[in-house]
Parts: structure tokens; C-alpha cells; sequence
């Protein structure tokens, strides 16, 4: 997998590309918002909002708009404005500094997942009469949109991608939440649950004893 580092700061931006080639990744590397735009194509950027010539959100709606190459945000703004409008532009994750290589790693292999389901199907996810969007970030049951928050919706289309299949705690835990903390999982439930009430019956997600849950059409 080729990653293109849009990163201004030497300081970061060394230490990052020499973990990821160690990694197993192949990476190249631009400090402006302009080199980004011409750099050649990717499989994935991983994009720094403060850059010198640019905001780091024009370049996420440039690069969108030409192209479906998955985005993650890597900033010091962590403001919730900040995350709404990158995510809005199109980036697929946002991850605030200072973060942990693994942790970045994780994220990559989850958007990348994604991405390769989105193209795989062609489209939106669909599971009898809900429809899952994950490029529009949009969910559709009978051609009613579903108010989700986000952590809601995440989890429901990593339900989709594979339905009738169960899906352990632990994948759950690293596809929507990026942990491989294996302890207490009582997120999850609080997610399932809600989700089930959106959904109108319960029966849409079901309960693997043991295992984790599956999402099939009641």
C-alpha cells in the first residue's frame, strides 16, 4: 500500500514515515498543500490541517473531489468544528495529535477495510431495505434516513459489509472504536441498543452469544 505524508513538520513527519515503512508500508512524503494536490496518486493521505500554503480542509475537499482515495486527518485541532467539517469535506477518519503509531496503524487498516468493501460493492451497503451509505455517511431503512451519530453509524455499516455473519466484540472494537483493548466491552451494548431503537425492531441486530452480534433483515 502506497501512503502519501502530507506533514510540514520535519519533526513529525520523519518519525511517522519511518514507523510506517517499518510497517511494511510504501511512503512519500510532501510539506505543502500544493505538493499534495500534484503529487501522484495514492492508496491512502494521511493529512495535516496546519500546512504553509493551505488549509489542510481545502486540500481534503480538492483531493475528494477528484478522487475516492480514503483520507485521514492527522491535526493538532481537535476541535469538534474542526472534525465535523473535515469529515463533512470528506476525510474518512480524524485523528488528533499527539496519538500513538499503533493506534494510527489501526485506523489505517479500518478506513482502508472500508473503502475496499465501498468499491467491492459498488456502492451503497444493502441489506433488504436498509441501505447503507458509507461515502455520504448516510443510513436509509424503507427510504427514511436514520439520525445516527457517528460511533452509531460506524457500527452499523461494519455490521453491513458482511451481513449474517457474526461479528465478534474485538473486530467491533477495532473496525468503529480503533482499540484492541480487549476488556470491557459495554460500549458496544450501549451502541447495539440504541441502534435496535432507531431501527424500529430489535430483531435487526442479533446477539451471538459468546461471539458478538449480526445484522440480518428481521
Amino acid at each position: 500500500m502506497h501512503i502519501l505524508v502530507v506533514e510540514d513538520e520535519d519533526a513529525i513527519a520523519e518519525p511517522l514515515v519511518n514507523g510506517l515503512r517499518r510497517e511494511g508500508f510504501d511512503v512519500s512524503r510532501v510539506a505543502t498543500g500544493a505538493d499534495a494536490l500534484e503529487a501522484a496518486a495514492a492508496d491512502l493521505v494521511l493529512l495535516d490541517l496546519r500546512l504553509p500554503d493551505l488549509d489542510g480542509l481545502d486540500v481534503c475537499r480538492r483531493l475528494r473531489e477528484r478522487s475516492r482515495v480514503p483520507i485521514i486527518i492527522v491535526t493538532a485541532r481537535g476541535e469538534e468544528a474542526d472534525r465535523v467539517v473535515g469529515l463533512e469535506l470528506g476525510a474518512d477518519d480524524y485523528v488528533v495529535k499527539p496519538y500513538g503509531l499503533r493506534e494510527l496503524i489501526a485506523r489505517i487498516r479500518a478506513v482502508t477495510r472500508r473503502a475496499a468493501s465501498a468499491g467491492a460493492t459498488g456502492g451503497p451497503l444493502r441489506v433488504g431495505s436498509l441501505e447503507v451509505d458509507e461515502r455520504a455517511r448516510e443510513a436509509c431503512l424503507d427510504g427514511r434516513v436514520l439520525e445516527l451519530t457517528p460511533k452509531e453509524f460506524e457500527l452499523l455499516a461494519a455490521l453491513a459489509r458482511d451481513p449474517g455473519a457474526a461479528i465478534s466484540r474485538q473486530r467491533l472494537l477495532a473496525d468503529v472504536w480503533q482499540t484492541t483493548w480487549y476488556g470491557s466491552s459495554k460500549t458496544i451494548d450501549v451502541h447495539v441498543a440504541a441502534l435496535r431503537k432507531k431501527l424500529g425492531d430489535p430483531h435487526w441486530i442479533e446477539t451471538v452469544r459468546g461471539v458478538g452480534f449480526r445484522l440480518r433483515e428481521p
